[in-house]
């Protein structure tokens, strides 16, 4: 820690910083995770000198900025953290952004967990931003050509199919067998409300 914060103070005004430093920042920020004050100092460093951009390019300095700023509360600030910061790990960084708002749902009920309900409808009122899924978020629906198919199946054939037509309707539509099997149950509880 010590070395690092010297090599920091040294490189202040360089722009990049060297790679060294940025690595051992990433090092530290991995070591010290469970360390509060040690990492709350580490991460004041790093965000109170001129180069905070280049240390989050590092999904180790993220996800610890993002947990100081979440154990105090600051959810807005980590939040915009995860908008401008620059790591390549998208998919980290959508979990981390749905790790705060569960976190802000968990306080604003004041309870430890949430049901996989809850964490749903958190997910659904708070996107994360497009900087973040640029390719924008994925759908889980099935193509209009799929839901054609299994519709017309459905209709045409039969709504409780056996297993063997299940693996065939899979094969041809380039689905799992379990796939085939929920939507046929989904169907099927939509039909009867």
């Amino acid at each position: 820690m010590k070395q690092f914060m010297a090599m920091l103070k040294k490189n202040e005004n360089e722009h990049p910083p060297p790679t060294k430093l940025l690595n051992l920042a990433g090092q530290l920020c991995q070591e010290l995770q469970s360390k509060s004050p040690s990492l709350e100092k580490l991460v004041e460093a790093m965000m109170g000198c001129k180069n905070e951009r280049y240390f989050l390019t590092n999904i180790h300095v993220v996800r610890a900025c993002v947990s100081v700023h979440i154990r105090k509360g600051q959810y807005d600030a980590a939040c915009r953290l995860l908008e401008y910061c620059k790591a390549e790990e998208k998919e980290e960084l959508v979990q981390l952004w749905h790790e705060i708002h569960y976190q802000r749902v968990m306080e604003k009920h004041q309870t430890d967990v949430l049901t996989p309900l809850q964490k749903f409808r958190c997910r659904k009122r708070h996107p994360p931003p497009i900087s973040l899924c640029p390719e924008g978020l994925k759908n889980r629906n099935y193509s209009e050509e799929v839901r054609q198919h299994l519709h017309r199946f459905a209709a045409e054939v039969t709504a409780h199919p056996d297993k063997k037509q299940r693996e065939g309707l899979a094969r041809d539509m380039n689905l799992q067998p379990t796939q085939v099997y929920n939507w046929f149950a989904n169907y099927r509880r939509r039909q009867k409300s």
